[in-house]
């Protein structure tokens, strides 16, 4: 005879309750309203107060990258944002999560990247919790928004805030929500207006004034050593300004993160600013108009307002400041699109004479970037960029680091703008393997090449188990000096002892065989081309340890060494 057991205390056996609905929690509704932003890819380092949220969003459709440093994951989502055009999104815990992100946070809003950071918060609950920090202020004080949600009434009405604010004024924003609540079931009103869904209606281009465009051209008219001046504000009008340049006679530049946008104009002296050649530079000094369509004029483009100090400064932009960064950076400013502006003067500029001539095409080409000697106790990194750029397929897309070799890698002629990245207007080094992983998901069909320094890349060598994980045809270059270079030229230049600053030099192809990448050491530049050969033919995840000399100092660090 079988015995059943009941409950002590006896009485009879309990009866079966019908099924019940599963409530909705507010990660389940956040997770809800986030994918329907449309952003496709979050980055994430989950921990307490945001994995039931992360892990809902990757079942609502978006696709979950988790990488190993949350720095990592704000830096990913920075250039995801800057190659879709999208906003970038990622995800940290509370705390020390959150506190990850003070580099990753100034980068961002000095480079203008709109950036949605999902960030949990200690338990309102609590009375004690060892995360528990004040998030705000810190959040704030980098220039980034913080926008708290810590009721349900604000959860529909504050993502949709913190996607608009992220769009429209090109900022990160992080959304704070404590742990606690967002376990509990989601209640709150019928919100009175309608969510918004995907992404906005784009406004049109804003049109010059007349009497503008009419000045502008009065000041243009006659100068015979006119430079235009392009930023990230003129990719859409690349086009128009090359059309214009020839108009005026004018050679052309652009700004860092504009890099590469005439690429193929042999009138193009490459960057303006503390990168500028020592060839462009002289010209710059000589220019008596510049002609900045689409730039802000930061201090970085104007090389401490250094570069152009005899020219007229007339820009063409939809956002007029009249001091940038502590000085006037313009004398005449027209307010207009960068197209409907360049076209307006078209119409209205006669052909010039100017600096464009055969003579000066052929010293832009032949001139070397600068005058410092060749290195010959190990490659000189002039060399090794000459020979990648001469290798690498057009199609393939590049990612350029911060810190002294960056210089090098920057001046890479055949690269067009639409196939370079560069972010570095916090000057942060580290952030190069992060950058990489994220134009990776954003261009998941081409190979990425990332030009590092090895102090960089050492600071989180750890992707490179992400890299190996997610599969991703990554190809990272390191310059690697066995140093910090910025550092030992400028501690040299001042008769100060390098000890500190120098490292030797680490085994990266080792390193990258340890995660499971291939690495290879590459000590001839003749030996690059069969390299990039190889790795076309394998894919994934590499490593290139290029030994470059520690003796060849970047015009930029020159000129530091000589001001300061």
């Amino acid at each position: 005879m079988t015995v059943k057991q009941y409950a002590i205390g006896g009485g009879r056996p309990p009866t079966k309750s019908a099924p019940t609905t599963p409530k909705e929690r507010v990660y389940d509704r956040l997770a809800k309203l986030f994918a329907q932003k449309e952003v496709g890819v979050c980055f994430a380092l989950l921990g307490d107060a945001n994995m039931m949220f992360a892990t809902r969003l990757g079942e609502e459709g978006v696709q979950i990258v988790t990488v190993r440093h949350e720095h990592c994951a704000a830096a990913a989502a920075m250039a995801y944002a800057r190659k879709t055009g999208d906003v970038g999104l990622a995800t940290v815990t509370c705390g020390p999560g959150l506190t990850q992100l003070m580099t990753a946070l100034p980068a961002a809003v000095r480079a203008k990247i709109p950036l949605v950071v999902f960030a949990g918060e200690a338990p309102q609950k609590a009375a004690w919790y060892n995360q528990a920090i004040d998030q705000a202020p810190l959040v704030t004080a980098t220039g980034a928004r913080y926008l708290p949600l810590r009721h349900p009434n604000r959860i529909i009405p504050g993502v949709n805030e913190a996607f608009l604010t992220a769009r429209e004024e090109r900022v990160p924003v992080v959304v704070g929500v404590p742990f606690d609540l967002q376990a509990e079931p989601f209640h709150a009103p019928p919100y009175k207006f309608k969510p918004q869904t995907g992404r906005p209606t784009p406004l049109g281009p804003m049109p010059p004034n007349p009497d503008d465009v009419e000045a502008l051209t009065w000041h243009l008219a006659g100068h015979d050593r006119i430079i235009l001046l392009a930023g990230l504000g003129a990719a859409g009008a690349a086009d128009a300004c090359r059309t214009l340049a020839e108009r005026l006679g004018a050679l052309t530049a652009t700004t860092l993160p504009a890099r590469g946008l005439f690429h193929d104009d042999p009138h193009c002296l490459g960057l303006a600013g503390g990168f500028s050649t020592t060839f462009a530079h002289a010209r710059f000094e000589e220019a008596n108009v510049v002609l900045a369509i689409g730039a802000s004029l930061s201090q970085h483009t104007r090389d401490g307002d250094t570069l152009f100090p005899q020219a007229l400064i007339c820009q063409i932009t939809t956002a007029p400041q009249e001091v940038v960064q502590g000085s006037v950076a313009a004398n005449i400013i027209v307010r207009g699109d960068a197209r409907l502006t360049v076209e307006a003067l078209l119409a209205a500029l006669p052909q010039q004479s100017g600096w464009r001539t055969p003579e000066m095409a052929s010293a832009i080409k032949t001139h070397p970037i600068d005058d410092t000697p060749k290195a010959t106790d190990a490659l000189d990194p002039r060399d090794v960029i000459a020979a990648f750029d001469a290798a690498l397929p057009p199609e393939w897309e590049m990612v350029n680091s911060s810190g002294h070799s960056s210089y090098y890698a920057a001046h890479m002629p055949l690269r067009p703008f639409a196939r370079f990245l560069t972010i570095r207007e916090f000057g942060a080094i580290g952030n190069g393997l992060s950058f990489a992983i994220g134009v990776a998901l954003a261009r998941p069909d081409t190979p990425v090449v990332l030009f590092d320094g090895d102090g960089s890349l050492m600071m989180h060598i750890q992707e490179f188990e992400t890299v190996r994980r997610l599969g991703l045809n990554i190809l990272i270059v390191v310059l690697n000096d066995g140093a910090y270079g910025s550092e030992i030229h400028k501690l040299r230049a001042k008769g100060f002892s390098d000890e500190h600053a120098v490292f030797g030099r680490t085994d990266f192809a080792a390193i990258a065989r340890g995660f499971g990448l291939s690495g290879e050491r590459i000590d001839d530049c003749a030996a690059i081309p069969e390299a990039i050969a190889r790795y076309a033919e394998a894919g994934g995840g590499a490593v290139l340890d290029v030994a470059i000399s520690d003796k060849v100092m970047s015009p930029l660090v020159q000129r530091h060494s000589r001001m300061h």
